[in-house]
């Protein structure tokens, strides 16, 4: 069995290797935002943003049952020679309101460059004391050819589209993720929710 490796919860680590797929929510339907299934299409997670919560730069990752995983948000930074220094931050909400910061991630100072690497740091810890950063996300997230890697190296999530899906040309509505044996999927997801809105602006109001 794979150690579980959980930053939020190991209620969504899972001993194999799982396929999710990543379906966008139409905006003049309900809001947008999109919704990830398993399988057999069953729901696993649902991203709300701007569009159903009325609140711009702020995206909530919701469980199966519509329960808040983790409260996402985006956050002014100083001025930067490229122009504004933009930084999300994942919080966990317990039953009194009280907000645990889960990650933070910086935004890229270009959203065109193919070679950008993203840095996501987790928490107030660090799991490698070698480096200033956690987890990175490699490849380019429009082109739906992107991962995420560990600080040692190591594929945690790889975001990829279906041949058959390629070939329908509706690759930006319809993407899977697979997630390694023990990695946390809401971790994932909560990172991808931001990658979304950053890119594709489906949660963006």
């Amino acid at each position: 069995m794979a150690t579980a490796t959980a930053i939020i919860s190991k209620l969504y680590c899972s001993a194999s290797q799982v396929i999710l797929t990543v379906r966008r929510r139409p905006r003049v339907v309900n809001g947008g935002g999109f919704v990830v299934t398993d399988c057999s299409q069953k729901i696993i997670f649902k991203v709300d943003d701007c569009g159903t919560l009325g609140t711009k730069g702020e995206v909530i990752l919701r469980d199966a049952e519509g329960e808040p995983v983790l409260l996402i948000r985006r956050k002014e930074g100083m001025f930067q020679a490229l122009g504004i220094h933009r930084q999300w931050k994942g919080y966990m909400v317990d039953y009194e309101g009280a907000e645990k910061l889960v990650f933070s991630l910086k935004e890229p100072h270009s959203f065109h460059a193919r070679n950008n690497s993203i840095r996501v740091n987790v928490g107030s810890k660090r799991y490698n004391v070698n480096k200033d950063w956690d987890f990175e996300v490699r490849g380019f997230f429009p082109d739906k050819a992107c991962a995420i890697i560990d600080s040692t190296g190591n594929t945690v999530a790889k975001v990829e589209v279906q041949k058959e899906v390629q070939l329908m040309m509706v690759s930006k509505d319809l993407y899977q993720v697979v997630v390694q044996p023990g990695f946390d999927q809401a971790f994932v997801f909560g990172v991808i929710a931001v990658l979304d809105n950053i890119y594709d602006k489906t949660t963006q109001c």
